[in-house]
């Protein structure tokens, strides 16, 4: 029974990771704060590493809503020779420009990564509490606002991703160390805030920062598994493929209204919930 009841939990939480992990809200900070009032049954060390690599379903919601403008390859058709009318030729075409992209996109990985191969034990141990989490809520909520009123009516310079240069990509990786270190501060948080600051449109930032997550949590994920060293075993496994499941799929709608709701929105309503959601966590861990 108490496998079954893990199993329910780990959907609440898929649901949780699915909806969190786009919006600008901090979905290491929403898990964290459920481990609290809803904890699965398994070690800390397992729902250490649980709390990463569900985030692989979310990212592979990016990968099927977004594959035809992250996949450089095509397969065209030549022209087809008389002699030949049953055979056209077939190649293959390299997009140079989404090379070029992922190569930007790999520059702004690089700081998280020296963060997250070096430090992601320390991080765990100083920063993974309620306090950090609220602190960090209410302050990037702060941030959004302050950033939406500086922008307001100016016109965005970088609209397309051909304008990233490689400075401002790298630029944007810095925004994303702050996440790595502080949960609670939303690495898709960090990346919009940093990317608005440095001119790209709203839309833009978001789908910059959609792509940035691949490459950062499919190394996070596999480095957790890599250095997990606690037992597997059957309901583990389900329990961690349940989440995973859930979490792609509830990710598959949030992207899309997320991108829908940015095109006529600004990040404000976001800002609010942060603060909000950060004064009922103090208070709720100040009386409990």
């Amino acid at each position: 029974m108490a496998g079954w009841w893990d199993i329910f939990r780990s959907i609440i939480y898929g649901i949780v990771e699915g909806i969190t992990e786009w919006l600008p809200v901090s979905s290491t900070g929403h898990l964290i704060l459920l481990e609290e009032w809803m904890p699965l049954a398994q070690s800390s060390e397992y729902f250490s590493m649980y709390l990463v690599v569900i985030q692989l379903g979310a990212i592979m919601a990016v990968v099927v809503t977004y594959w035809h403008r992250m996949w450089p390859f095509a397969l065209q058709t030549g022209p087809v020779s008389t002699l030949e009318q049953n055979k056209p030729k077939k190649r293959i075409a390299v997009k140079s420009e989404i090379i070029v992209m992922w190569l930007k996109i790999l520059v702004a990985c690089i700081p998280a990564a020296v963060i997250g191969v070096f430090f992601d034990d320390h991080i765990d141990r100083l920063f993974y509490n309620p306090w950090v989490v609220a602190a960090a809520l209410i302050i990037v909520g702060i941030i959004f606002i302050l950033v939406e009123n500086w922008i307001k009516g100016s016109s965005p310079s970088i609209v397309k991703m051909e304008g990233i240069s490689w400075r401002i990509a790298f630029a944007i990786g810095l925004f994303q160390v702050i996440s790595a270190v502080f949960p609670g501060v939303s690495r898709s948080g960090a990346t919009i805030i940093g990317g608005l600051i440095l001119g790209l449109s709203r839309t833009l930032a978001a789908e910059f920062t959609f792509y940035m997550a691949v490459p950062v949590m499919l190394g996070a994920s596999f480095l957790k598994l890599l250095t997990y060293e606690g037992d597997w075993n059957l309901l583990n496994i389900l329990v961690l493929l349940t989440g995973m499941a859930v979490a792609f799929l509830v990710s598959l709608k949030i992207i899309e209204f997320l991108m829908n709701y940015i095109r006529r929105n600004n990040f404000k309503p976001f800002g609010y919930y942060r603060i909000a959601l950060g004064l009922l966590v103090i208070l709720f861990f100040s009386f409990a």
